[in-house]
């Protein structure tokens, strides 16, 4: 997944287009508060920035992202308009890994992402999600543990992608609540907790990657 961050309604839809018809899912956004409510549902694998935005513009967005250890290695395109070369030194030295000024070809923007994405070791996506024995494909909506299908309910399925395509994060228990369930759920914490015991149940020993974080929650742990 690649998150578009750009307020021109038009530009973005252009790159939505050319990314789509590249083979990546894509997502944009035409403000900061967008981006971060799609973050904490979901993490991409690359982030085109614009620098000029609305409130609050490129450059603190990229701030926050590297200020969090969640965030802080997603690989970061900056776009603008500016062809300055202090926009571009100031993107960089905050840690984006590429620039790009407007106006751009879209095959130049497609290439210098796929540098980008080969450089920090990203592989492209597949729809499929492996971690440990546990594999759950995106599209199709199963999963396997140890090369056997197991049958999940949705939330112990959602509960479960959401781990998976977040490998490494601690989540808490309203976390996961608001997340999974969605922002209005009211029931209590120990909803996720029977959640996760059922998970843990169904998976088998291919559960052990999913971690209880004491005073937390849980994460996902790689432990091949």
């Amino acid at each position: 997944m690649i998150y578009c961050l750009e307020d021109d309604e038009s530009i973005r839809s252009l790159i939505l287009y050319a990314l789509n018809a590249a083979g990546f899912q894509a997502a944009g956004f035409g403000d900061s508060g967008q981006f971060w409510a799609a973050l904490d549902r979901e993490r991409p694998q690359l982030v085109l920035l614009d620098i000029m935005l609305p409130g609050e513009d490129g450059i603190a967005v990229l701030k926050k992202l590297r200020a969090r250890p969640a965030t802080a290695d997603i690989p970061v395109i900056m776009t603008t308009a500016k062809g300055t070369e202090f926009d571009k030194v100031t993107g960089l030295d905050l840690g984006a890994d590429d620039y790009l000024a407007k106006p751009f070809g879209m095959m130049e923007m497609i290439s210098r992402i796929k540098a980008v994405l080969r450089r920090a070791g990203v592989r492209p996506e597949s729809g499929i999600l492996r971690v440990g024995a546990l594999a759950l494909d995106e599209n199709a909506h199963t999963v396997t543990a140890d090369g056997a299908r197991v049958e999940l309910t949705l939330k112990e399925y959602e509960l479960l992608r959401l781990l998976m395509k977040n490998p490494g994060r601690a989540f808490d228990r309203e976390t996961l609540l608001r997340l999974v369930w969605d922002a209005d759920y009211t029931g209590e914490t120990r909803t996720v907790d029977v959640h996760i015991r059922s998970l843990r149940a169904k998976l088998g020993g291919a559960a052990d990657c999913i971690g209880t974080v004491r005073g937390v929650g849980y994460r996902m742990e790689d432990l091949s």
